[in-house]
């Protein structure tokens, strides 16, 4: 069994930051879907696809880990680059 721990992205449609300070622990897909012969749905016996830990910080996200003797794999968060510019350089 194995996971990998992120910290939640900011979404592109949104300028809130709440929630951005979340690391998420989302274990590996075991197994591939297949579709389902009478709907034609994807789906899967593979449970774990549909856990998702929270946790305040990655060392807590990491000790739950271990503890429990998970595999995980850190995703760290790339630093986010801002272009200050003024209303008046669209103009430009």
């Amino acid at each position: 069994m194995s996971a990998r721990i992120y910290q939640r992205p900011k979404n592109a449609m949104q300028s809130g930051k709440a929630l951005l300070d979340q690391w998420i622990l989302e274990f590996v897909p075991a197994e591939a879907k297949k579709p389902d012969p009478l709907m034609g749905w994807a789906g899967s016996g593979d449970t774990q696809q549909q856990v998702t830990l929270k946790f305040p910080t990655v060392d807590e996200a990491k000790a739950y880990a271990d503890r429990y003797g998970i595999e995980t794999e850190v995703h760290a968060t790339p630093p986010r680059r801002l272009k200050i510019q003024a209303y008046a350089d669209n103009f430009r």
